[in-house]
């Protein structure tokens, strides 16, 4: 595929990949999001709408 290479072993096993940003930037965003999501999957979980809510500030007097 174009702009797309493999960097091999000595063996002619492929270790690595070298990709063209200009041709598959969208590509390596989708592979760099699930990198993200997977790293974070243990993470706790907040409930959407408590998250949206805005935050009231504290004020001191």
């Amino acid at each position: 595929m174009e702009g797309i290479t493999y960097l091999v072993d000595e063996k002619g096993n492929k270790r690595a990949v070298v990709l063209d940003l200009a041709k598959h930037g969208a590509l390596w965003e989708d592979v760099l999001d699930n990198l993200v999501a997977e790293t974070r999957k243990k993470e706790a979980r907040q409930d959407w709408e408590t998250v949206k809510r805005p935050k009231a500030k504290s004020r001191r007097s």
